[in-house]
């Protein structure tokens, strides 16, 4: 057994340069800058090539892996563990595009086992900065046939079938696997998705990467995993006041369920003895102090707490003002489908 106690992890963020990146992760996490155009900060990962390392306290340097593997339930959670036994089920982001992203769709868990042998994706943004005019891209606004689809995309009109959004921030967006979508310049954005980097790329403007060559499109991957239905918004809507602490549910799925925690002044008390899960605290907007089963820790925006399931309470405080998205995977017992895989 290991006699080393449990307590809410931070790990060393994974930046991620790609040919869309800018150069705000760094300042925003409060990391040394460089002339890389980082595009991700990887905040927890279990992707192969891409294992979160515990970046403080008694368990420094350890692998998220092993962790996993040492402490299972206790750090997952039972029915997590029950579940996804030592995958983590979760991949946690941060996301900078100075350019636009690619045009693109994610499988949904059955294609993406039969596929990739790999979950799918379903995911969530939230905006946490905006260029003036910044827009995301997301679901068809109009009605497309998967015949119309391939031809669109070869012809490259296909961003003109997407519903498109000037988002400011504190937007949000969920969205489910399947549906279209697109990350636009000049947008800071957090997202939780699924433990999945499965990505079937539709359209990319015809961009080069560093040896001169146009990056892969997966059309014919794409074209049977789209959802082609329209909807009259895409946006998740939620209503906070601006002067209030709050805590408000923002997204419910089978893989995870969201809340904003905003702190204006008073505490909030949460109870996770009733979770059965580990509890994800992305600090999006200024800093606060997290108390878990009475161990206090200060974190800085940008920062990506993981709070054990052992854990039964957790409060956040914050003297200035502050936003937190908290995070939990939810039990079939709630009424949610089982992941497949």
């Amino acid at each position: 057994m290991n006699n080393n106690k449990l307590y809410p992890l931070t790990f060393v963020p994974i930046l991620k340069e790609i040919i869309w990146g800018g150069h705000r992760l760094e300042p925003f996490k409060g990391l040394p800058s460089s002339e890389k155009k980082i595009g991700e900060s990887w905040e927890i990962s279990l992707i192969p090539g891409s294992i979160s390392v515990v970046a403080e306290g008694s368990l420094k340097g350890r692998l998220l892996s092993d962790l996993i593997s040492e402490y299972g339930s206790e750090l997952l959670g039972r029915q997590v563990y029950e579940r996804y036994g030592d995958n983590f089920p979760l991949l946690i982001k941060y996301i900078d595009a100075a350019a636009d992203l690619s045009i693109q769709v994610h499988p949904n868990d059955e294609i993406a086992q039969q596929r990739h042998h790999s979950f799918g994706k379903t995911e969530m943004w939230y905006v946490v900065d905006a260029a003036p005019d910044a827009t995301l891209k997301t679901g068809f606004r109009e009605k497309i046939s998967e015949t119309e689809f391939v031809v669109r995309s070869e012809d490259g009109t296909i961003a003109d079938a997407l519903a498109s959004y000037r988002v400011n921030k504190g937007d949000l967006f969920f969205l489910p696997a399947g549906r279209v979508h697109a990350i636009c310049s000049g947008c800071l954005v957090a997202e939780i998705q699924q433990n999945s980097n499965i990505t079937y790329r539709i359209y990319d403007y015809k961009r080069k990467d560093a040896d001169g060559n146009e990056r892969e499109l997966h059309t014919e991957l794409a074209k049977d995993v789209i959802d082609y239905s329209v909807s009259s918004d895409y946006r998740t809507q939620y209503d906070m006041s601006p002067a209030l602490s709050e805590h408000r549910q923002v997204v419910e799925s089978p893989y995870f369920i969201t809340s904003i925690v905003q702190l204006r002044g008073e505490e909030i008390h949460i109870s996770l003895a009733e979770r059965d899960s580990f509890t994800v605290c992305m600090v999006v907007e200024g800093d606060v102090e997290l108390e878990a089963d009475g161990q206090k820790c200060s974190y800085k925006m940008g920062s990506t707490i993981l709070v054990p399931a052992s854990c039964h309470a957790l409060t956040l405080r914050s003297k200035a003002g502050a936003r937190v998205m908290e995070c939990f995977v939810p039990g079939v017992a709630r009424g949610l489908t089982e992941p497949s895989c």
